[in-house]
């Protein structure tokens, strides 16, 4: 795990604005990755720890994981910041059918990463295209 520096913080930052118009964000956070690209949070407490000694892939909460398309937020994450979103925000009726990791129905004009969104609660995020959105919750057997 390798923790981010303020540059790092501040081009993830960036990533979501362009993403979701995230702005205003107030993460008072430390910021980790992990050799997966995955991004952690964790309270600044953690600091008085010594992580050189410490042996481990993830910590803290899963924010989301950095992707060559963008960000694919974790539903931690969405449900963190998704009230700020301010774009690519998909509201749904079919809650059930994506906590069961069935991808959706979209425009087909839409593309990239959508928070999903059903009435007040947030779901996840998942990539448009061709006119389905991408789930990337597990599929429940």
């Amino acid at each position: 795990m390798k923790q981010l520096n303020n540059k790092e913080i501040k081009e993830i930052c960036k990533k979501l604005e362009e993403q979701f118009g995230l702005n205003e964000l107030n993460l008072d956070y430390l910021f980790f990755l992990n050799n997966d690209n995955k991004i952690f949070l964790i309270n600044r407490d953690y600091l008085r720890l010594n992580f050189d000694l410490l042996r481990v892939n993830s910590f803290g909460l899963y924010f989301g994981k950095i992707e060559n398309t963008g960000i694919r937020l974790s539903v931690s994450c969405t449900q963190l910041i998704g009230k700020k979103a301010i774009k690519n925000v998909l509201e749904t009726d079919n809650k059930d059918e994506w906590l069961n990791g069935k991808d959706l129905e979209c425009d087909k004009k839409l593309f990239n990463w959508h928070i999903i969104k059903s009435n007040d609660d947030f779901l996840g995020c998942g990539y448009c295209k061709n006119g389905a959105v991408m789930n990337f919750i597990p599929k429940k057997k």
